[in-house]
């Protein structure tokens, strides 16, 4: 019976395509993450990367000769970069609170963005970055690399053949025992969110992807920081010792919610960078005529823990059906990632991840946030994005 389910989800075959220009392509902020995406456009044959862009001074400079980037010219800013390039592409690697003040400018010049998530850190930001998009015509992708995970396209595949049934209730999450970031990401001045929005977008992302995106109705939140915010639990980085992280820390640190979805559907979402647990649990997808079980892991690490489980009735009797492990084939996830982006810029679209899809994430976060604050449950409010 098993082998007989498992036929229904075999993956198929992609096909491989030539390409025959040149992507010219800068980088917005030269952080950690752009070192990713700065490997991964070095492995495109058809990209150049002719601009860089960071507000610290000789940060870009480093970055170009760290990675060979020898015709990168840098500067100090993005709207300098936008403004003397001709460029195809950005990627927009920034912290948070300048993701779309970055990404607005770089539609309104006329150039296509990849942008590193989360996509911002407020709804309103959000509404402004698609009505800039709509504006610009141009295309624009949220960097959600686990979507390029095999593993992940089959929990999407598994949900839509029906073999669930009508879906009623998602629990997901992930986190951390201990993995506080630091750097730019526990402040509000710079990440304006944390767990929730450095991971926990991935965590939303993979059920609301795999269910359609239902609209969110209506959130109950809770945020904490009692690990971040105690030196016992924090650790000395470059030029912080464990005291000054822990008085700096402002943002999150575990969130929770329940969270109402159109459809009649309900999540329970929880995420952390620290807690004195290896993860907050399995996510589940409970339909009417079966239940998918996903493995967490110990660190988000874009893939599943384990093996997943299909619970399914066949001829009247309980059947649990392991689906094994798909192994990622070619490039890894960040490769893919930057592939699929450039690829919808060749063909014309659509978005590898669309912002119509992400809006919904970022209203969730957005929410949360709110509703935390207010210790009540809350209507979602989205912006009118005419």
């Amino acid at each position: 019976m098993s082998d007989t389910v498992l036929s229904n989800f075999t993956p198929g075959i992609r096909q491989e395509r030539s390409y025959h220009r040149t992507f010219k392509v800068g980088i917005i902020g030269t952080g950690w993450i752009a070192e990713s995406h700065a490997e991964s456009y070095k492995n495109q044959p058809d990209v150049e990367v002719v601009g860089l862009a960071d507000l610290i001074p000789g940060k870009a400079e480093a970055f170009r000769e760290r990675y060979g980037l020898k015709n990168a010219r840098c500067y100090l800013s993005h709207t300098e970069l936008l403004a003397n390039e001709q460029l195809d592409a950005v990627s927009v690697c920034t912290y948070n609170m300048t993701h779309a003040e970055c990404t607005i400018d770089a539609l309104r010049a006329g150039v296509n963005v990849l942008l590193e998530k989360p996509m911002c850190v407020t709804i309103e930001e959000a509404a402004d970055i698609m009505r800039a998009e709509r504006e610009s015509g141009k295309l624009l992708s949220v960097g959600f690399q686990p979507r390029m995970d095999p593993n992940m396209q089959m929990i999407k595949k598994i949900v839509q053949s029906g073999v669930l049934g009508e879906i009623y209730y998602i629990q997901t999450g992930g986190g951390r025992r201990r993995g506080i970031p630091n750097s730019t990401f526990i402040e509000k001045k710079t990440a304006g969110i944390g767990a929730l929005g450095d991971i926990g977008c991935y965590s939303l992302d993979m059920v609301l992807n795999a269910v359609g995106y239902p609209k969110p109705l209506t959130v109950t939140g809770y945020t904490s920081n009692f690990f971040g915010t105690n030196p016992m639990y924090q650790y000395p980085d470059a030029g912080h010792t464990a005291q000054q992280n822990a008085e700096r820390f402002d943002v999150d640190d575990f969130a929770a919610a329940f969270v109402r979805l159109e459809g009649g559907i309900i999540l329970d979402f929880r995420i952390s960078w620290a807690m004195h647990l290896d993860t907050p649990g399995d996510s589940l997808i409970l339909g009417k005529k079966g239940a998918l079980r996903i493995p967490s892991t110990e660190c988000w690490n874009g893939t599943v823990g384990g093996p997943m489980k299909l619970y399914t009735d066949v001829a009247g009797a309980q059947t649990v059906t392991e689906i094994p492990i798909l192994p990622s084939t070619g490039s890894g996830l960040f490769d893919k990632k930057i592939r699929s982006f450039l690829d919808a810029i060749d063909q014309g679209g659509p978005a590898p991840v669309p912002t119509s899809q992400i809006f919904y994430n970022q209203a969730i976060i957005d929410a949360i946030c709110k509703s935390a604050a207010a210790g009540k449950e809350i209507e979602v409010s989205l912006p009118s994005l005419d």
